[in-house]
């Protein structure tokens, strides 16, 4: 099968020379990078050093929110499989390998195990837990570089356009129509928030948006306490506002 390859970024200048080498090694027919307005050059660098004329690299820019980014970019695939990949995550070698033996097993969609780029005990332990739990719910998470058949994709209207949460809302979609592929094949993820928060606040901060968002706490609610989180650098005493709390259902 053909590959096309999704990528958001904003403001990711200082990473990219590390982002484009890796995209060279996986064989991917197409890599659409989409650009959520950055303002430390990451847009004018991708469009001198990537864009090319035969699409095979292709250089978008849209509003910044990652599903807006993304639903952007697929719309712009010419192939038989878009993977979505987040810009701190490095596909290994052996993707396209994956993806053709997930479509053998009639499987149309898909994510890679994951593994951060600091490997302490602590952090090879919750990268156990985030595959295992992927695993017995066949929900995934944006950083397991989520691949979807592109008619598939289309025909569930793609993300939701949403602020946060849209990788579970997509996947609990997906698996109407069948189980996802999950791949032992590990991509690296970088551990930057595990490690300016820490280990047991960031863990605690994931349960605590998951459970919010269980309960019927809108995906707006949620990013805005994101972004009073990490503004304030408060992890285990952030208010979720409950007050605003409204029944939220996706596509």
């Amino acid at each position: 099968c053909t590959l096309s390859i999704v990528m958001p970024v904003l403001n990711e200048h200082s990473h990219l020379a590390e982002i484009l080498n890796n995209l060279k090694t996986v064989g991917a027919e197409q890599v659409i990078i989409v650009d959520g307005g950055s303002d430390d050059g990451t847009y004018e660098w991708l469009q001198e050093h990537w864009q090319d004329d035969s699409k095979h690299h292709l250089v978008l820019k849209g509003k910044s929110g990652r599903a807006l980014q993304m639903n952007l970019g697929a719309s712009h695939s010419t192939s038989d499989v878009i993977l979505f990949l987040h810009a701190d995550t490095i596909l290994s070698q052996q993707t396209k390998q994956e993806i053709n033996m997930a479509r053998n097993q009639q499987r149309l969609w898909g994510r890679f195990d994951v593994r951060f780029c600091t490997q302490t005990w602590a952090m090879s332990v919750i990268a156990f837990f985030i595959n295992l739990r992927s695993r017995l719910t066949g929900i995934a998470t944006g950083d397991q570089a989520i691949f979807v058949d592109a008619q598939l994709f289309k025909l569930i209207d793609g993300f939701d356009n949403i602020p946060l949460m849209e990788d579970i809302v997509i996947s609990k979609r997906l698996k109407q129509h069948c189980q996802p592929y999950c791949s032992k094949v590990k991509v690296r993820t970088s551990a930057r928030r595990w490690q300016k928060n820490g280990v047991i606040n960031t863990v605690l901060l994931m349960w605590k948006f998951r459970l919010a968002f269980f309960l019927g706490v809108s995906p707006e609610s949620l990013a805005q306490s994101y972004r009073d989180i990490r503004r304030n650098s408060i992890v285990l005493t952030f208010p979720l506002c409950y007050s605003q709390k409204r029944r939220w259902q996706g596509k």
